[in-house]
């Protein structure tokens, strides 16, 4: 069992990386489109645009961190060089300064999802190859992502904290502790924790071609996948709209802060309750109940009114809870699949599936995004001369409504996975033997 100093270093890094997380995929689309006044379409398909470029970068990545050979081991080196790539990009896309054109908006972020995917490929795969007991590997993915949820928490308070109350002045801040922080945290994770060697398969090398071919050959891999993008769409859709929900339809402009800090601080306390329940129940039925959970409360926002703050509070707490299950338990359930892969193939590539994990998780925000925006842009919605009952009806259906069969078609995927506790304990037999 590893540690609580082992499981808090490989944490750590996660913090500053949802510092720059959330202004990313919450408040740059509006800002960019409506403070830079750019346009929701337009913005729209850049981010849409530059979410294809992320994915087709995951594959080359994912690979090639699998079959790195250093004396530092595969994925540190990998996470190092991407620090400086995903910081300077950072910086300036959240501190444009005068300059606001969509080539700017277009190239920060292509350079930016660049960086991120050298980082966050190869931290995925190397939590999930820190340890191979399947209950062990929630409390990896929980650190990991509790940290994740501290830095999102940061990212909500450093504006406030210094009294950055104008949006540009907030990203710049959030800037300047991203690209100080990122590099410390990095450097102490790969201190502390060890880093396994690339270690050829036993068997004869395939072809790039025979390797993707053997990963989709893995059923359970392909129906969490699918789950997995399903989930992360239906996310996508009021992370995206949050600010413009809570504006238009709350009337709750100077308690969004509150209310995101209010969603967050729900997914923390939500982590140890979803780990209690797993261990009784195990980790995939658990992720069903927790989505359950959330479209029960995500069907009243459709119906709240102007004013409904104390109810969209309640929302926002029932749903975060529901997000704790989210953050920790499907990247475990994706450990366990590949443990399927390795006893079946006997090769170690955690970083082509997490490739794959990650593309999915890109094209679900990209689509959110590229979903969103241009249905609101057609609705005329924001236009004072044009906004009806009928189009504000449109944010409301986007936001609350969408969500809910998307993620019961991911409940109905996830529902029978084969792999509990017992059958990985059996994969891990098999793949000792080996």
């Amino acid at each position: 069992m590893l540690s609580r100093a082992k499981l808090a270093a490989y944490g750590l890094p996660g913090l500053p990386l949802a510092v720059v997380t959330l202004p990313v995929f919450i408040y740059i689309p509006t800002f960019y489109a409506v403070e830079l006044g750019l346009g929701f379409i337009e913005v729209g398909i850049v981010l849409f645009l530059m979410r294809l470029w992320d994915v087709v970068t995951d594959p080359v990545i994912g690979v090639l961190s699998d079959r790195t050979a250093s004396k530092y081991g595969r994925r540190k080196v990998w996470i190092v060089v991407g620090v400086p790539v995903v910081a300077l990009s950072a910086w300036l896309l959240l501190s444009p300064g005068n300059e606001t054109s969509l080539w700017h908006l277009t190239l920060t972020s292509a350079g930016l999802y660049l960086g991120w995917t050298m980082i966050m490929l190869p931290y995925t795969a190397w939590g999930s190859e820190l340890s191979d007991d399947y209950q062990e590997r929630s409390r990896v993915t929980a650190s990991r992502e509790g940290f994740v949820l501290i830095g999102t928490l940061v990212a909500l308070g450093i504006p406030a904290a210094t009294g950055l109350e104008d949006m540009a002045s907030g990203l710049e801040s959030l800037a300047l502790f991203f690209v100080v922080m990122l590099p410390l945290c990095v450097l102490i994770a790969s201190w502390v924790l060890p880093d396994a060697q690339y270690r050829p398969a036993s068997t004869r090398p395939s072809s790039l071609a025979m390797n993707w071919k053997e990963i989709v050959s893995n059923r359970p891999f392909l129906r969490l996948l699918a789950a997995w993008f399903l989930n992360g769409l239906a996310n996508g859709l009021p992370a995206t709209l949050f600010l413009i929900f809570v504006e238009t339809r709350i009337g709750g402009t100077d308690k969004s802060g509150l209310l995101l800090l209010t969603y967050f601080l729900s997914a923390i306390a939500g982590l140890p309750v979803w780990q209690f329940i797993a261990r009784r129940f195990g980790k995939h039925r658990t992720w069903c109940g927790a989505m359950i959970w959330a479209c029960i409360w995500f069907s009243i926002t459709p119906f709240l009114q102007f004013g409904d703050i104390e109810v969209y509070t309640a929302v926002c707490i029932a749903t975060g809870l529901a997000l704790g299950a989210d953050l920790a338990l499907p990247p475990s359930i994706q450990a366990d699949v590949i443990d399927l892969d390795k006893a079946d193939n006997g090769k170690d590539r955690a970083g082509a599936f997490f490739a794959l994990w990650g593309m999915a998780t890109k094209i679900a925000l990209a689509a959110a995004v590229g979903i969103a925006f241009p249905i609101l842009g057609l609705s005329a919605f924001g236009s004072a001369e044009t906004e009806t009952v009928e189009n504000g009806m449109t944010l409301a259906l986007l936001y609350g409504a969408l969500p809910i069969p998307l993620k019961l078609a991911a409940v109905s995927l996830v529902w029978r996975h084969p792999i509990d506790e017992a059958a990985q304990t059996d994969l891990r037999r098999r793949i000792g033997k080996r």
